[in-house]
C-alpha cells in the first residue's frame, strides 16, 4: 500500500534558495538528437528522473550507447535495431521514440504503465503510417516495424491534444529520406513553445528548419553530435517559487537562464500579475543569475484569469496558488491536459474540492473560487504535478496528506527531501 506523506505546514514566511536539476524536456529532446546524430554527443546537467532514465534505456535497447559518468552522459550512435522499449507513463517516449523506431532494421515492441495505455496515440502511429511505417495499435501497446529509411514527406495531423506529436516527428525527421513537414490542422495548437524548443534544438545541431504558421518543414541531412548544456527545469522550479508566494517569503532558485524556450519562463509574470516581487539577480559566484520571488505580505495573493493554452503544465501549480489567493481565478485554454498523465482538470478539481475548497471544471478549464480550507487525502493520480501542488496547499492548510508523493521521481526524484528541508530550514 502506497504511503501518505504529511505536507508540512510553514510556520511562517518561507527564506530559502533552491537548486533545480536539469530540464526533463531538454534533456530528453538531446537524447533523441544525440542518437540520430552523425557522431558523438556529450549532455551537460542531464537529468536523471524515471523519465530521462526510460528514454535512456529506450534508446539503448534499440541500439545506442549511453555512458554516464559523474553526471556527464556520452551518447554515441549506433545501428538501430529492433526490441521491446518500455514507456512508463513519460510522454516523450512514447511520443518521440516511435518515429526512431522507423528506421530500426527490425520490429519495436511499445508498452508502459497501466495509465499510459489510455494516452492518446493514434495521432502519430497514424502520421508514422502515412509516411509508410507499418504499425499495429492505435495506443500502447503497439509495435513499429520499418523496412529501410522511411521516405518522409508531408503529414497533416491533429495535434490539439499534444504538441509532442509534433515534436517528436520534427526530431527524426532530418533523418527521413524525404525530410518531414508536419502540418497541424485540427483545433487551437496547445504548449507551443515546446516546439520552439525543438526546432530549437534542431537549428543548433546545424537541421534547417522552416516555419510557418501551423507547419514546420524539417530538411533531410545530418544531425551534429555536439554538446548539449541542460538548463535547470524551470516547472520544476515553480513550487519552490510558489512557496514564497503563499507564505510571504523569499525563495531564490539557481542559475535561472535570461533566454529560454522553457515555458516555465512564464511563471515570473503569472507571480508578479498574483501580487509577488520577481527579481533577476547576478549570481552570488560565478557566471549567471539567478531568480528571486518574495511573496505579498502574509501570502495575500490576487487571483488571476489567464490563458494557460501555452504553458499547461504550469496549471497544477497555478491552481494551487489560486486556491490560496483572495480573489477567484479562471484558467482556461487547457482542455488538452485531460489528456495528460491523469485527466488533470478534473483530478484537481476533485482533490480542491475535498479538501473543502471551491473549483469548478469549465470546458477547457477551471473555475476557483477561494474558501477556507481542511486537511485531508491529497490523491496525486500518479501524476507528479498533482503531488507537488498538494505539497503547496500544504504549506497553508494543516493536515494535507499526499498519497504517493514518490511520483515526483517522474521529473524531480528527491523532492519530498527537499520541499521538508526547505519548511524545516528556511
Amino acid at each position: 500500500m502506497t504511503a501518505l506523506w504529511p505536507a508540512p505546514t510553514a510556520s511562517g514566511p518561507i527564506r530559502w534558495t533552491q537548486h533545480v536539476p536539469g530540464s526533463k524536456s531538454i534533456t530528453n529532446r538531446a537524447y533523441i538528437l544525440a542518437a540520430l546524430a552523425d557522431y558523438p554527443s556529450v549532455i551537460e546537467n542531464a537529468l536523471h528522473s524515471r523519465d530521462t532514465d526510460l528514454m535512456a534505456g529506450a534508446l539503448r535497447t534499440l541500439g545506442v550507447h549511453i555512458l554516464d559518468v559523474d553526471g556527464v552522459v556520452r551518447v554515441e550512435p549506433g545501428p538501430l535495431h529492433g526490441g521491446e522499449v518500455e514507456c512508463g507513463l513519460a510522454g516523450t517516449v512514447m511520443r518521440f521514440v516511435p518515429p526512431v523506431a522507423a528506421m530500426a532494421s527490425g520490429t519495436v515492441v511499445f508498452d508502459g504503465d497501466p495509465q499510459a495505455r489510455v494516452r492518446p496515440m493514434n495521432t502519430i502511429l497514424d502520421a508514422l503510417r502515412t509516411l509508410g511505417v507499418s504499425i499495429e495499435g492505435d495506443s500502447l501497446p503497439f509495435t513499429v516495424t520499418s523496412n529501410g529509411t522511411p521516405e518522409g514527406g508531408v503529414v497533416e495531423i491533429d495535434a490539439s491534444g499534444s504538441s509532442q506529436f509534433v515534436s517528436g516527428l520534427l526530431l527524426a525527421g532530418p533523418r527521413f529520406t524525404k525530410g518531414i513537414t508536419v502540418r497541424h490542422v485540427g483545433g487551437r495548437l496547445p504548449s507551443l513553445p515546446h516546439i520552439e524548443m525543438t526546432v530549437d534544438m534542431l537549428r543548433k545541431a546545424g537541421v534547417k528548419v522552416d516555419v510557418t504558421e501551423n507547419s514546420w518543414k524539417v530538411h533531410p541531412g545530418p544531425i551534429q553530435g555536439r554538446t548539449w548544456h541542460v538548463e535547470p527545469d524551470l516547472s520544476n522550479a515553480t513550487p519552490f517559487l510558489a512557496a514564497a508566494a503563499v507564505t510571504g517569503g523569499t525563495v531564490r532558485v539557481r542559475d535561472w537562464p535570461l533566454d529560454t524556450t522553457q515555458p516555465g519562463d512564464a511563471i515570473r509574470l503569472i507571480l508578479e500579475t498574483m501580487g509577488c516581487e520577481v527579481d533577476i539577480l547576478t549570481a552570488d559566484s560565478g557566471p549567471g543569475h539567478d531568480l528571486q520571488v518574495t511573496g505579498p505580505d502574509a501570502g495575500v495573493l490576487r487571483g488571476i484569469s489567464l490563458d494557460m493554452s501555452d504553458i499547461g503544465e504550469l496549471t497544477p501549480t497555478v491552481a494551487a496558488l489560486a486556491t490560496l489567493a483572495s480573489t477567484p481565478s479562471e484558467l482556461t485554454g487547457i482542455a488538452h491536459l485531460r489528456g495528460h498523465e491523469t485527466n488533470r482538470l478534473a483530478a484537481l478539481a476533485a482533490e480542491i474540492n475535498n479538501l473543502g475548497g471551491n473549483c469548478e471544471e469549465l470546458p477547457d478549464g477551471l473555475r476557483i473560487t477561494p474558501t477556507v480550507m481542511n486537511g485531508g487525502v491529497w490523491h496525486s493520480y500518479a501524476d507528479h504535478r498533482m503531488a507537488t501542488a498538494g505539497a503547496i496547499i500544504g504549506l497553508r492548510v494543516d493536515g494535507v496528506e499526499v498519497h504517493d508523493v514518490q511520483t515526483t521521481a517522474k521529473t524531480l526524484p528527491g523532492f519530498e527531501t527537499m520541499w521538508e528541508d526547505m519548511v524545516a530550514r528556511g
